[in-house]
């Protein structure tokens, strides 16, 4: 049995998420963004995303948030809106309990549960063993790579991508309304 459990973000959640992934930002290249967001925007990328109705998760221990993970779309164009992009981030500290594995089981699993047929991670950095065997460890498979994609803690960067079939994949048409909204003309 874990020693945490996964549970909706809500708002209240967002001074430890907003800290989690400055971390990232500042000392890690699992993201390329540069300048840690603050918390309002975090808040405004979470509002957008359960606006699309996808799932926004956390990993809490002891009342504490470890880890968060969502599910988003892939890119804006309408053709894509079956397929999703997972996002990762864990706390340092709680590295080695299952807290990635945990969260990305429930990300797929809701995800397939509102019709999503693909998930892709868009990893940042090549050397990023943790989430690229995290991800293959859950059915993902390399589906390419950008080399030198970006320049981060003074070196070029790698940009691995990785994707799983998701249900029903693409051996039949979609059957419903579009998974996700989209903003045309991007």
């Amino acid at each position: 049995m874990p020693e945490f459990s996964i549970r909706e973000a809500v708002e209240a959640d967002f001074p430890a998420i907003t800290s989690i992934y400055a971390g990232w930002v500042n000392d890690a290249c699992g993201t390329f963004e540069l300048v840690p967001p603050t918390e309002d925007e975090m808040k405004a990328r979470f509002a957008y995303i359960r606006a699309l109705g996808m799932p926004y998760l956390v990993a809490e221990k002891d009342g504490q948030v470890i880890g968060y993970a969502y599910a988003g779309p892939f890119r804006a164009r309408e053709a894509y809106r079956y397929m999703v992009e997972d996002s990762i981030y864990i706390d340092p500290a709680a590295k080695g309990l299952g807290v990635g594995g945990a969260l990305l089981d429930r990300l797929i699993l809701e995800c397939e549960q509102k019709g999503a047929r693909q998930m892709v991670a868009v990893i940042g950095d090549s050397e990023n063993e943790s989430s690229i065997g995290l991800h293959r460890s859950r059915g993902f498979a390399d589906s390419g790579r950008f080399t030198s994609a970006g320049w981060k803690l003074d070196g070029w960067r790698d940009v691995i991508f990785m994707q799983k079939p998701l249900g029903a994949a693409d051996t039949t048409p979609p059957d419903g309304p579009a998974l996700l909204l989209s903003d045309k003309g991007r």
